[in-house]
């Protein structure tokens, strides 16, 4: 879980430095202390920068200004500030289209899923850059995994399975096919656990090795087939994270 959350955050940083939207030119006085903001933020002093952009917002409300100044705030986590800069940027110029990236990830790292996942929505509708578009999927992904993540908490297994196919149509990410596959066991779907299973160890970057094969083999003994289970929990069995548990099914075979 910590993995995935500095994941995003690195995300999070990487895309914001990419703004996409207003045309017009800044007025001379407001330009220069946003530029000045903008060296600052690359040089790590965001404090400074979030004084240099709220400077130039009393010479000129600049849909370009409130987004930079959200970044700061962004980089001192300060993300209910942000998302209310982000809204004054939506003000002055609705097809701003990065601020529904920016208010994206800031409900994101709010844990406002939901939110987080209309307001990428609204960025596809206006965007144009397939490359850019293709990130925003993933975070669409992402934000799925998580309301699947709480919905499977909460006990609602129908809803986070709902949840993270929608996450997997926008993104094969390796955990939301392992969160399925642990939920299909639980639900006793047990061939449908396996084909999410096969899906995660496909796509895997950020899950554990033995993670999906702990998973099948739990699948493999519910449909009886003994044989296979054991092979799968013998790899399980060598992952850290997996070895007790799978160690205990493997003894527990008959």
């Amino acid at each position: 879980m910590m993995k995935l959350k500095i994941f995003f955050l690195a995300v999070i940083f990487a895309f914001s430095s990419v703004a996409f939207g207003q045309k017009a030119e800044m007025n001379p006085d407001a330009a220069k202390l946003y530029n000045e903001g903008n060296s600052l933020v690359k040089s790590g002093q965001y404090s400074g920068a979030l004084e240099k952009y709220n400077s130039a917002l009393e010479i000129e409300k600049n849909a370009k200004i409130y987004y930079q100044k959200s970044i700061a705030l962004k980089k001192l986590r300060k993300f209910k500030e942000a998302e209310s800069t982000l809204l004054e940027c939506i003000k002055v110029d609705s097809n701003f289209v990065s601020a529904y990236s920016g208010l994206g990830t800031t409900y994101y790292s709010l844990k406002k899923y939901q939110k987080a996942i209309d307001n990428f929505n609204i960025y596809l509708k206006k965007s144009n850059n397939e490359k850019q578009n293709q990130k925003i999927k993933k975070f669409i992904g992402l934000s799925y995994t998580q309301l699947g993540r709480i919905a499977k908490q909460d006990g609602k297994h129908k809803s986070a399975v709902k949840y993270l196919k929608e996450a997997t149509a926008n993104y094969d990410y390796d955990a939301a096919y392992l969160l399925l596959a642990e939920i299909y066991n639980d639900l006793g779907e047990y061939r449908k656990a396996l084909e999410v299973a096969d899906k995660a160890i496909n796509y895997r970057k950020k899950i554990s090795k033995g993670a999906p094969y702990y998973y099948k083999g739990l699948a493999f003994k519910g449909l009886g087939d003994k044989e296979k289970a054991r092979e799968n929990f013998k790899v399980a069995a060598k992952d850290k994270q997996y070895k007790n548990n799978a160690n205990y099914e493997l003894k527990n075979l008959k």
